[in-house]
């Protein structure tokens, strides 16, 4: 619907150039038009089955005017007209037409008529039959929405004088005068367009010798200072050597150009008119709001990055701590359901880790083996719990009640962890204010197209807020992926709830209202399967789309919570509001903007924009990379990605939109596991990505 109003936004707004007169072409182009055309006069009739010319009478002078209506020079040229009491005709072109339709009202007021000179200006001898005939007929409807009268004179652009018609310019005239037209061409031309002065206006728009003539001139198409200015001297100046003004066809004799229609037409013709109202209006607002939603983005993308920075600074700073090492045990939870593929490679590289740990898989009515291979592997400290299929916040609720530890870590079955990680993730709890902790996920393969562009967007998105809400103390998400929690603090939000789809978002929203302080760990990575198709990465986004509205709108209250937990109601969910859905969601509107600035203004000036918004976001990437140590050679793909993937991620979020508005329940999206987490992260050991690889490989090995 909104490109529908682009376009006719478009058509009716759409810039019109001057008429440059056409040269006389050569004899083989004009072999069939006949020589009462060629060296008749510049009413051309072809209704009949031979086209007709007249001349103008003697000391007899047609003013005209091509290219209108325009709000600054029309009026004007209207005061010059009346202040002689001279009437013109005015050849308007339709969609500017449409968009001032008030002026076509002061044209008849005035006493002047009102011509067609088609409604997006082409060169009517050079487009389709089709073409020619809705080019006049929306004019038309314009001239019968504004004033309640038709035209039967037509003016085409680019013509010019009789002896310039060529077979195409007939054809075009035939074919308009089969609809009931009149060609009216100009035997005097202004050379107005050209701006040579008002002296030069005056001397060109004079018939030559007392005879008569239809001087063309413009009031439209640029500055018409000079037009306006030659008028007012022009007319005295002819009156005073015996001229008298009339119109074309009261000239040659034919019958009055504007008649009343009937009202089904002027119903229609109003019709028009509203609808380019109505999208001049919505699509004006809507210019002024992508203005403000843009430098809001690029506002926030800087703020971000300069919180981001300083985040990185603080916590590598070399007398930064936590507090004392925390050497406690831990207990790791795995919730897996149908996780044959990558299983044992999370579980042996959680043995792997250089931190006391006990590992909890909980197999959540899985029917691939799940539960057998990890008992196959038959590694230390490590326990199976099998329960009936009750969804992942059940596993992870039976793997709290099971724990032997008061820290907790929460992994996805899909997860691999350095050696290091849990130590590091673990390390902020030294601060007893700390309740959670966010670790660092990693996209594991980064071989296919989809899986960059993940990465790309986990590096440049999701690891920079985290950063950033971690200064905010407003830590909206702590990923499924790795997470570690105080068990007390676990037990006192009342465990992992179901409410909602979004299970990690729920939860670290309800550990934040309860005043307790959720931080970022970059160090701390784990590496992830990404989905590998855009149909499973669809799926997941929308379940996480999905279950980040449920989980708004179940702690919605929290924007009026006070001390610690009303911070993150303001900040936390006040950003997820407007820079995660709203904003978003009028973001397919700027793309749509791109096509509407190619197709109806300057071309290169919006590429140029769209190049300058591009480099904007290149070098925060680039910002964003260095700051998690990432190689920038796959950001090459930005651009592709600002173009496919980016509008999956809106069509997700619109699709989620939709279906909370509709109160829709979504079920779980489950993944298909491609697996080889092993065989995925050997081989970008050895093409050498990330030096953390090299290390990640070892431990899963082991």
């Amino acid at each position: 619907m909104f490109s529908c109003l682009l376009l006719v936004h478009g058509l009716a707004s759409s810039e019109v150039g001057i008429d440059p007169p056409a040269a006389v072409p050569s004899a083989a182009a004009m072999d069939e038009v006949p020589r009462t055309v060629t060296d008749g006069g510049p009413v051309v009739d072809t209704r009949g089955a031979q086209p007709r010319s007249a001349a103008m009478p003697a000391r007899t002078v047609a003013l005209t005017f091509d290219d209108g209506p325009d709000p600054t020079w029309t009026p004007e040229i209207l005061s010059v007209l009346r202040r002689h009491h001279v009437p013109a005709t005015f050849f308007v072109v339709g969609s500017r037409a449409a968009t001032y339709p008030g002026l076509l009202r002061d044209i008849r007021a005035a006493g002047s008529e009102v011509g067609i000179h088609s409604f997006t200006h082409p060169d009517l001898a050079a487009v389709s039959g089709m073409r020619l005939d809705r080019e006049l007929a929306e004019t038309q409807l314009v001239l019968d929405g504004a004033i309640g009268e038709s035209s039967y004179l037509l003016r085409p652009p680019y013509s010019s004088s009789p002896n310039a018609v060529d077979n195409d310019a007939l054809r075009s005239f035939r074919e308009a005068g089969a609809d009931g037209y009149v060609t009216v061409l100009s035997d005097v031309d202004s050379r107005d367009w050209q701006r040579p002065g008002v002296d030069a206006i005056v001397r060109n728009a004079l018939p030559p010798a007392g005879a008569g003539g239809i001087v063309l001139l413009h009031d439209a198409g640029g500055e018409r200072s000079q037009t306006v200015a030659a008028l007012d001297r022009l007319i005295p100046q002819l009156q005073a050597q015996g001229y008298r003004f009339t119109t074309p066809e009261a000239a040659v004799g034919l019958p009055a150009d504007n008649q009343p229609v009937s009202g089904v037409a002027h119903l229609m013709g109003r019709t028009v008119l509203g609808l380019v109202g109505v999208a001049g209006v919505v699509v004006d607002t809507l210019a002024w709001l992508l203005l403000v939603v843009g430098v809001l983005v690029v506002v926030r993308l800087v703020l971000m990055l300069v919180v981001a920075c300083r985040h990185r600074r603080r916590r590598h700073r070399p007398d930064f701590s936590w507090g004392p090492p925390v050497r406690a045990p831990v207990s790791v939870i795995v919730p897996a359901y149908n996780e044959k593929e990558n299983i044992a490679a999370t579980v042996r590289s959680l043995v792997a880790s250089e931190h006391p740990v006990e590992v909890l898989v909980v197999d959540d009515g899985s029917t691939d083996g799940t539960a057998e291979i990890v008992d196959g592997l038959r590694l230390p400290n490590v326990r199976v719990l099998r329960q009936a299929n009750g969804g992942k916040p059940s596993a992870l609720n039976a793997g709290i009640a099971h724990a032997r530890h008061e820290l907790i870590v929460m992994i996805d079955g899909d997860t691999v962890f350095e050696p290091a990680t849990i130590g590091r993730l673990v390390g902020p709890f030294a601060d007893p204010t700390v309740g959670a902790v966010a670790g660092n996920a990693k996209v594991a393969s980064r071989r296919g197209l989809i899986s960059r562009w993940q990465h790309i967007e986990y590096v440049m998105g999701f690891n920079v807020d985290r950063r950033v809400y971690d200064v905010l103390r407003c830590m909206p998400t702590i990923p499924g992926a790795i997470g570690a929690f105080r068990r007390g603090v676990l037990l006192e939000v009342g465990g992992v709830s179901d409410d909602t789809l979004a299970e990690d978002t729920d939860l670290t929203m309800a550990i934040c209202r309860t005043g307790w302080r959720v931080v970022y760990e970059d160090s701390a990575r784990a590496w992830t399967e990404a989905p590998a198709t855009l149909a499973q990465l669809w799926r997941q986004r929308y379940r996480w789309s999905y279950g980040t509205m449920q989980a708004m709108w179940k702690h919605r209250r929290a924007v009026l919570d006070r001390g610690a937990s009303g911070r993150f109601g303001r900040f936390g969910l006040a950003h997820l509001a407007v820079f995660q859905i709203l904003l978003p969601l009028l973001a397919p509107l700027v793309d749509i903007f791109l096509g509407y600035g190619l197709i109806f203004l300057n071309p290169v000036t919006t590429l140029a924009m769209w190049a300058g918004v591009l480099a904007v976001q290149l070098a925060a990437a680039v910002i964003a990379f260095r700051l998690e140590g990432e190689r920038v050679r796959v950001l090459w793909l930005l651009p592709l990605q600002q173009i496919v993937y980016r509008q999956l991620m809106y069509a997700v979020l619109i699709r989620s939109a939709v279906t909370a508005l509709g109160g829709i329940r979504l079920g779980w999206q489950k993944l298909r596991r491609v697996g080889g987490l092993d065989a995925l992260l050997a081989t970008t050991a050895r093409s050498g990505e990330e030096g953390s690889a090299d290390r990640l490989t070892g431990a899963s090995r082991r």
